[in-house]
């Protein structure tokens, strides 16, 4: 147990220290002006912030907030990047976020009847965009999405293409009547 800790705060410590990333030179100056680890001023944040959504107020907001903020500004940099790989990662992120958008709206009651709604799905959120090979969006789209999406791709296809010929008739039926 002792050695997977050790394992997790090495990961961590690797995320935080990396110049890469967008948050280092914070940490960088939290560790200088507190003398604290940054490691273990991440894992404080973290308490304090899980603390927060369980308890406090805009618990809502703050987790929509990162569920979009941080996807969005690293979806951007996949865009601006000549790999592809990355702009693969970050689509499979949005499908699956706008999946699960679509069913809380239509299943609202379950923010107020699961306790800590808001901090689980902010966890829920950044299991999906964690840095790893295999997070949650990734994980959730080829056991879930894909294998839905596949067996009804035709008659999806289908429906829209009925859809979009009508859209297209009217609209030219309106313009000759002008």
């Amino acid at each position: 147990m002792a050695q997977q800790f050790q394992e997790y705060k090495d990961k961590i410590q690797k995320q935080l220290t990396d110049k890469s990333k967008p948050w280092t030179p914070i940490f960088d100056m939290v560790e200088a002006k507190t003398g604290v680890d940054r490691t273990y001023s991440f894992l404080g944040f973290v308490v304090v912030f899980a603390l927060y959504l369980a308890f406090g107020w805009a618990a809502q907001l703050i987790c929509n907030i990162v569920a979009v903020a941080y996807p969005a500004y690293i979806s951007i940099k996949a865009i601006e990047s000549p790999d592809k790989r990355d702009d693969t990662k970050w689509l499979t992120y949005w499908v699956v976020f706008a999946v699960f958008t679509n069913i809380e709206y239509f299943s609202s009651i379950i923010t107020q009847v699961i306790p800590f709604y808001w901090l689980l799905k902010c966890v829920f959120y950044i299991w999906c965009f964690a840095p790893i090979e295999n997070n949650g969006s990734i994980f959730i789209y080829h056991k879930i999405i894909r294998p839905y999406f596949l067996k009804h791709e035709k008659s999806t296809d289908d429906i829209i293409d009925k859809v979009t010929g009508k859209a297209k008739h009217l609209i030219d039926d309106a313009l000759k009547k002008d």
